[in-house]
This record gives C-alpha cells, sequence and structure tokens, in this order.
C-alpha cells in the first residue's frame, strides 16, 4: 500500500465521481479536427503534443503503458513507468502523450528514431487528463475539476524525471494559437472545460494544426482505374540536385485527380528525373514540369514531407528550390 495523496479526496469529491471497480484499458477521446481556434470562456487551451498517445495504469501493482490501441508498451517507456509507479495511489488511469523534445519543440520523427534505437534518455510524457483514481471513476466530472485533481496528484509526488503536467491557458486561444506556430509546434488542443471524458471523436475536443505551404515538382504519379491517380511523387531542387520529398495522396477530387493525370500523361519518362534513383513499382515517371501547392505539417529527419496534401498546379511557373 502507498502513501495516499489528497488528491484522492479531491476526486471523490468532484461532481459526477462514483464509486468503482478499476476500469482497465479506456477507448481515448480524440479531437476532432478544426480550421480555427474556437472562441469564449467554455475552452480551455493546450500544447497539441506531437507524440504517442499513452494511457498510463496502475492497479495495484507496477504501472503499465497502454497505446491509444490497447497494446502494452511498458518495456518500451520503461523510465515513464518508473517515475509513475511513485505516485501516491493504488490504483489510476492518467491520459497522456508521450514525446521528444528537440531544438525547442516536440519532434515526431526523433521520437521514432529513439524507438528504433531503444534510446529511452530525452523522452518525456505529459498528463494532460484523469479518469480514475483510487476507487472512484471521474470520467463524468468536468474537465476542470479532473485536470485540478490531477495536477495535484503529481505535485504531491514531486517527481523527479520524465513526468509532466500538462499545462493549460483559460483564455486567449488565438494568440496560443499564434504562438505555437511561430515556435513551429504541430497546434493546440481546445477542450471544453464543462465536458466529461468520452471516448472516441468528439466536439469537446477540437485540435487546430499549424499547416504549412508550398511548391514542389510533381516527378510521377500512381495511377488508379477511372483515369484518375491515387497520389503523386513530389521533388525539390537543391542546386543542380533534384531531391525526393515524399508522396501527396489526399487533397483530389475526382474531377481534379483526372485532370491532373490527363497534364501530366504527355511528359511520361521510363525513369524518374531524380538525382538519386527511387525504386517505386507502383509509379509512371514524367518529366519535372509542373509544380503542386501542397500542404504540409512539417520535414522529417528523413527529408520527406509529413501528412502532405495537394492543393492544386502552382500559377506561375517558378520551380521551387529548397531553402
Amino acid at each position: 500500500m502507498v502513501q495516499r495523496s489528497q488528491a484522492r479526496f479531491l476526486a471523490r469529491m468532484v461532481p459526477g465521481a462514483k464509486p468503482a471497480e478499476h476500469p482497465g484499458f479506456v477507448q481515448p477521446s480524440l479531437a476532432t479536427l478544426r480550421d480555427t481556434v474556437p472562441q469564449g470562456a467554455q475552452w480551455i487551451h493546450e500544447i497539441k503534443f506531437d507524440g504517442y498517445r499513452l494511457q498510463a495504469h496502475r492497479n495495484r501493482g507496477p504501472a503499465i503503458l497502454y497505446t491509444r490501441s490497447g497494446l502494452d508498451w511498458t518495456k518500451r517507456f520503461a523510465p515513464i513507468a518508473h517515475a509513475l509507479g511513485n505516485l501516491p495511489a493504488d490504483r489510476i488511469v492518467i491520459d497522456g502523450e508521450r514525446i521528444v523534445i528537440e531544438d525547442g519543440r516536440p519532434n515526431f520523427s526523433s521520437l521514432q528514431a529513439d524507438l528504433s534505437e531503444g534510446r529511452t534518455d530525452r523522452m518525456q510524457y505529459y498528463a494532460f487528463d484523469l479518469i480514475y483514481l483510487d476507487g472512484f471513476d471521474i470520467r463524468a466530472a468536468p474537465l476542470i475539476e479532473r485536470k485540478k485533481v490531477l495536477e495535484r496528484l503529481l505535485a504531491e509526488a514531486q517527481l523527479a524525471g520524465p513526468v509532466l503536467y500538462s499545462q493549460h491557458e483559460e483564455q486567449g486561444g488565438a494568440d496560443m494559437f499564434a504562438q505555437a506556430c511561430a515556435m513551429n509546434w504541430e497546434g493546440i488542443i481546445c477542450k471544453r472545460r464543462d465536458a466529461p471524458y468520452r471516448s472516441g471523436r468528439g466536439e469537446s475536443w477540437v485540435k487546430v494544426k499549424c499547416i504549412q505551404r508550398g511548391e514542389f515538382l510533381i516527378v510521377g504519379y500512381v495511377p488508379v482505374s477511372g483515369g484518375q491517380l491515387a497520389a503523386v511523387r513530389l521533388a525539390l531542387r537543391d542546386g543542380k540536385d533534384l531531391l525526393y520529398v515524399g508522396k501527396a495522396g489526399t487533397g483530389f477530387t475526382v474531377k481534379s485527380s483526372q485532370e491532373l493525370r490527363r497534364r501530366l500523361e504527355p511528359l511520361l519518362r521510363k525513369t524518374s528525373a531524380l538525382t538519386r534513383g527511387l525504386k517505386k513499382p507502383d509509379t509512371v515517371w514524367v518529366e519535372p514540369e509542373f509544380s503542386a501547392n501542397i500542404e504540409y505539417i512539417e520535414f522529417t529527419s528523413e527529408g520527406t514531407l509529413r501528412h502532405p496534401s495537394y492543393k492544386g498546379l502552382s500559377n506561375g511557373t517558378e520551380r521551387p528550390r529548397k531553402g
């Protein structure tokens, strides 16, 4: 039996708290993507962490960490599990995100690289919601009350290590979003302060992403039936080199897909125009004569676009160049 926290008594008093057995894995609450930051006093705003969603559990034993789909990844994040084992609670369910900070911001590519290499020295876990604590299910409680209990729990534990509380802003969501984009963060999450914790995607959690835009040369396409294409292969000039930056497979309508394929078909070539050869059996290579307007999140550490989306052909004839 670990020493009980005062947070336990807060949890049992919040509106909607009810005695319950440990629930096991809970399907996580998911945010709906929106173009603008919601306004009003009913919203709070948090940084959108660019990492892996992790649900932290204890049930009178060691901490267990589950992925968004319910896989047990405790061994992969052993330092986080060890730190959570020091919380003054017997039974908990915490929702949060595992990230790697690089150059002052979360870096998803670095997180993936660390996972493949088994590196754990720079992992951090930001806890942003509390679902269950020592015999009380508090999913029905307002978000702002759940966060108060979580903050107290983590503060009393005085954890020295990778577990941190996710702070929020009660006002100024638009300013927070602008600052996040200026710092090259992924965006923000806006949550209704009075909302219960609901599994699945809903409107009480909204995500607003910082989107970058650029022009990239089309060097090939993936054909599908009906005279359409499934994706375009993209490249960027760097001096004399033509470098591959990835594939955009979203943003097309049936009409735009057919029209783009019609315009690309006269430009067919047997091999890619890329400086470094690329084996893609599903691809039809073309001369890099057209530039596409692309929305994307960032460049990965491998030099490819993250979440690229096609937004039409460039109006001009100037070809994009790296930098």
